[in-house]
């Protein structure tokens, strides 16, 4: 009898799109962050935080998920608004996995229960995450599970606690054994197909809801203008370039008097250092990634610093 052969004994790959949908600042981002385990996404206490789809992508075993995150579903009143509850439903359709998230606090508010009556049109899986279980007491949890179990019927519950990271491994591994068998659609160190200039806009409007509150422009946006993308250095090469950046900064600051001539003193010390240690330096404008398509996201990582304008 002859022996298994080693691709038999291999499990059969999957891959599929999870959306995470519900009502605004149910902490849909923070739960996709903690699913790929980096942030690909950005999160604010604040309303409508994400106007876009945005996808991250993790691996679990022989799978490949992709998560969708999603903006906050409400009932629009403006043309932004009619825009953004669009672009979330339109995820919601084109994915494997629907996963409906509630916060615990709030539980099925208006939002949420419009949100369940239209997901029972789908076709597609559907489950339901609690958030925020953190902060209530658990007798209260179980009357909202039945409660929105009642309405529309899911193949799986979730209590979780996406900012702590209570119960998100479970999640993750559900919707590995359940997505479709299929080829993996991106490169196994990928983990968004957000171009890192997308991403560097979209940390710096970050910013930007967390440090205004009454004055916040709803509407602004940021633009990515110039691009720099830096190599890393290795211990070693970091090391061997501060030895060298002292005497080379020395030598160009002897005879130098006053603020400016320190400052461009140690600037062309510093330039001198590397010359010397062979650091590499900042190369050439333009976004570009490592490896995948160009400037997307990596689990290696890529050091990276961005001008942006708003």
């Amino acid at each position: 009898m002859d022996e298994p052969s080693a691709a038999a004994e291999q499990p059969a790959r999957r891959c599929g799109f999870v959306a995470i949908i519900g009502a605004p600042n149910v902490g849909k981002s923070t739960l996709v962050n903690a699913l790929v385990g980096s942030k690909v996404t950005i999160v604010s206490p604040k309303v409508q935080t994400t106007r876009a789809i945005i996808r991250g992508i993790a691996i679990a075993g022989p799978s490949q998920l992709i998560f969708v995150d999603t903006p906050g579903i409400f009932a629009p009143r403006r043309r932004l608004d009619r825009a953004m509850v669009a672009v979330a439903w339109s995820g919601a359709h084109d994915a494997d996995i629907v996963a409906l998230m509630i916060d615990a606090k709030r539980g099925l508010d208006e939002e949420s229960a419009a949100i369940a009556a239209k997901l029972a049109d789908m076709r597609a899986s559907r489950i339901l995450i609690v958030n925020k279980v953190d902060l209530v007491a658990k007798p209260s949890l179980l009357g909202l599970v039945q409660e929105v179990n009642e309405r529309l019927a899911f193949a799986a519950t979730f209590m979780i606690s996406a900012e702590k990271g209570n119960g998100v491994e479970a999640v993750k591994q559900w919707f590995a054994a359940h997505v479709p068998e299929g080829p993996w659609h991106y490169p196994e160190d990928q983990i968004s197909d957000a171009p890192l200039r997308s991403l560097a806009a979209e940390i710096t409007r970050e910013k930007i809801y967390l440090r205004l509150h009454q004055e916040l422009p709803y509407r602004s946006t940021v633009e990515t203008d110039q691009w720099k993308e830096l190599r890393r250095l290795g211990a070693d090469r970091a090391d061997d370039l501060c030895r060298a950046r002292k005497p080379a900064q020395d030598r160009a600051w002897q005879g130098r008097t006053g603020h400016q001539g320190d400052r461009r003193a140690r600037a062309r010390g510093n330039r001198a250092a590397d010359r010397e240690a062979g650091a590499p330096v900042p190369i050439r404008q333009g976004a570009r990634g490592v490896g995948r398509r160009p400037g997307t996201l990596s689990r290696n990582g890529a050091g990276v610093s961005a001008g942006v304008n708003s």
